[in-house]
């Protein structure tokens, strides 16, 4: 049974709710057979006169009765089940999304780089869905109808094993059909998976880039790669169906061949005067009777085989690394040092592969440190690797002497606030968008946080104010307006560290100007990592930080850097020459 808990990755509780849903759907199956007794036993009782004995009226009156009680039992054992089974497999469901939304939040980014977004969906929503109705629809119903059948077998057999034997001969014919098709079944149910992935990648493609599709005329072009992705999932499935059908139904036929073998052998029986008519025909209803959790029991076979293809990934998932650490130790000094860090996505060892190359730098505490080079430098890459978004492949990353690896990411991160150029914003309302900064604010903190950051002017004007619902990623907002929420939210956190990733890069002079003063609150007194192109927004900073091909070229406030006549004055020069451009 643990196999099965594996199996199906479940939980302990999610195991222990399996093996009572089991146990709930045995004793209801077991409660069914009270009613066919019962009819087995009206049914002597109706056709006593053909074999010249009275019809026992007391004894059918009885027989009624318990066909009633019988009922009453058939209903609460039936309650039972679905209380145990459907409710409790709904519950382990959300477990399991739960759990999977749980690892891909500790999980470092360098997975991310492997993985599509609608794969990691489809972990969420449909392979979890598959586990649940694998829980409620089949693994109970399983283990139920085997043991109803073998209790069955042994009565009958008890009484008569001519006919039991008759009854359950085409059995292990049946079940081998469908096992042995295990392999075919599985290669079928990959190559759907594959397609079905396929599709939710080019929908989602297609949904993400409507407005580049419809702005270049593509429509026709990008909606074939997406009409083919669909007609290979219809046909992947058609096979899946026609495949698995083929099995089932051939297996079904084999085994439903023992009803007529089971009337030849008891008319023989019957003929030779080794049996009674009136046990015979008790047998003949057994036997149509026992036919159908028997077919059913081969139908649910193929999907158990579906439903450990589908969740393949979903196991690769939760056994991926997480990033861990300490999360006991507190920082106390924010002075941030880079000792020969390397770095390249994927951890790929080539050369030309690598982002970073041997850094060394340091980022002092209580000061505004720029990051600046050209587009492709890697300093983006600098600010995520402080945040251990990912970690480095050698070298080390210390704040305040504590190397950052030995943290806990989500407790490293309770010391940091972001401000990044794409700003994402929830389908909630503006309050609780700013809120996510610090769940334990006050309202009045999350208003003062609002006002500082000039949100206040705008937001007043919305339909609803602080309760008014963005939309999708805040698009009822402008860039300007979606940034300031982000700076307040930040503000909100106040972290000893700050990192603003190109925050005023796409915005308009207004915009602009309201943002920088936002900035300058948030920043007062923290520790700030500033990456930018536009040099003249960086010309105050305490230091500044050129990087090249993920190398450290030059260091120095802007008045050195300057005078040195290196990377950063000539990406300056231009830069300047290019304010007087004109079309």
């Amino acid at each position: 049974m643990h196999r099965l808990k594996s199996f199906l990755m479940l939980t302990d509780k999610g195991y222990a709710d399996l093996k009572k849903a089991i146990g709930a759907c045995t004793l209801s199956n077991l409660a069914l057979m009270l009613p066919f007794i019962i009819t087995i036993q009206i049914f002597a009782q109706l056709l006593k006169p053909l074999t010249g004995e009275a019809v026992d009226l007391p004894a059918l009156w009885m027989l009624w009765g318990g066909g009633i009680a019988a009922a009453i039992v058939v209903f609460l054992a039936s309650k039972y089940e679905y209380k145990k089974t459907y409710v409790t497999s709904y519950l382990e469901a959300e477990n399991s999304r739960l759990s999977v939304a749980e690892q891909i939040r500790k999980l470092p980014m360098s997975f991310f780089n492997t993985r599509d977004l609608s794969e990691l969906t489809t972990n969420i929503m449909a392979d979890c869905a598959t586990t649940e109705h694998v829980l409620s629809h089949i693994v109970p119903q399983l283990f139920a109808n085997a043991v109803s059948i073998l209790f069955i077998c042994i009565l009958t057999a008890l009484y008569d094993w001519r006919m039991a034997l008759s009854m359950f001969c085409t059995v292990p014919v049946s079940v081998c059909i469908i096992w042995g098709s295990k392999k075919v079944q599985t290669r079928l149910s990959e190559k759907q998976i594959e397609a079905k992935l396929n599709a939710s990648g080019q929908i989602q493609e297609y949904l993400e880039g409507i407005k580049v599709i419809k702005s270049c005329g593509l429509d026709g072009a990008k909606f074939s790669s997406l009409n083919r992705a669909l007609l290979l999932l219809k046909k992947m499935a058609i096979q899946m169906e026609l495949g698995t059908g083929i099995f089932i139904t051939g297996a079904q036929m084999v085994l439903q061949a023992g009803i007529g073998i089971t009337v030849f052998a008891g008319t023989y029986l019957l003929t030779k005067g080794k049996i009674e008519f009136i046990p015979l025909l008790m047998f003949f209803v057994i036997v149509v009777k026992i036919y159908g959790p028997l077919i059913v029991e081969l139908t649910l076979l193929p999907e158990l085989f579906y439903h450990r293809t589908a969740t393949k990934r979903m196991r690769i998932l939760m056994n991926a690394s997480v990033m861990e650490g300490d999360a006991g130790k507190h920082l106390k000094d924010w002075n941030i040092q880079l000792d020969n860090v390397s770095f390249s996505y994927n951890n790929q060892s080539q050369e030309e592969n690598t982002v970073i190359k041997n850094l060394s730098l340091t980022i002092p505490a209580n000061a505004i440190t720029a990051l600046v080079g050209p587009s492709g430098c890697g300093k983006s890459t600098v600010s995520k690797l402080i945040a251990r978004f990912w970690d480095v492949n050698s070298g080390c990353i210390k704040i305040g002497g504590i190397d950052i690896k030995t943290l806990d990411p989500e407790h490293l991160m309770g010391y940091m606030s972001f401000v990044f150029q794409d700003v994402i914003l929830f389908n909630d309302t503006v309050y609780n968008n700013i809120r996510i900064g610090n769940m334990n604010a006050s309202e009045k903190e999350v208003r003062m946080a609002a006002k500082a950051t000039c949100c206040d002017e705008f937001v007043s004007k919305l339909p609803e104010g602080y309760n008014t619902m963005l939309g999708e990623n805040g698009y009822t907002l402008s860039g300007g307006e979606r940034q300031r929420i982000s700076i307040a939210r930040a503000l909100l956190k106040n972290a000893p560290i700050v990192l603003l990733d190109e925050a005023t890069a796409s915005l308009d002079p207004e915009n602009e100007v309201l943002i920088q003063q936002a900035i300058s609150k948030l920043i007062r007194g923290k520790t700030v990592i500033v990456i930018a192109h536009r040099l003249r927004t960086v010309e105050g900073a305490d230091k500044i930080i050129v990087l090249e091909e993920g190398k450290l070229t030059e260091e120095g406030n802007h008045t050195e850097l300057m005078q040195k006549k290196g990377l950063y004055e000539r990406l300056y020069r231009m830069q300047q020459d290019s304010l007087g451009w004109s079309v």
